[in-house]
């Protein structure tokens, strides 16, 4: 029995919408890469994009357990002497409200050019609207 790889080209991709209010930020984040891995379908190849298009809502309702939200730290590092900043979940969640979902995701993804390629396919929105009716994203319970 022959082993078959669909190829990219192949491949039909889907529109997936997620709500992320009141969700945990792990579970959302895993959900989505899945999708855009592809991991759900059952032509799934690990080194080609058969992954589906993900669109995550209310990004700024997420929540995380427990003290997270004060001992959850993120660092940003510019390259300088000094140049290491590091706040809290709560701090990043104020300022950008869709960068803790977005980290989480791409460091769920493969860090090669894949991984990159498929991190194109996910949009995040803080608020409860989105431009991507035209597609008639499916909704995906987490």
């Amino acid at each position: 029995m022959k082993t078959i790889f669909e190829k990219e080209n192949d491949v039909k991709h889907e529109w997936y919408v997620i709500d992320a209010s009141g969700k945990t930020l792990g579970r959302v984040a895993a959900k989505a890469a899945s999708v855009l891995r592809g991991k759900h379908k059952p032509t799934y190849t690990p080194n080609a994009f058969c992954g589906d298009y993900v669109v995550i809502i209310n990004a700024d309702k997420i929540q995380v357990t427990g003290n997270k939200g004060e001992d959850l730290k993120y660092r940003h590092y510019t390259g300088y002497v000094r140049g290491l900043t590091t706040y809290s979940f709560d701090e990043l969640l104020d300022r950008k409200p869709t960068a803790p979902l977005e980290r989480t995701i791409a460091g769920m993804l493969p860090h090669n050019r894949l991984g990159r390629k498929l991190f194109t396919n996910l949009t995040v929105y803080a608020g409860s609207e989105h431009p991507h009716a035209a597609q008639n994203p499916k909704p995906l319970e987490v």
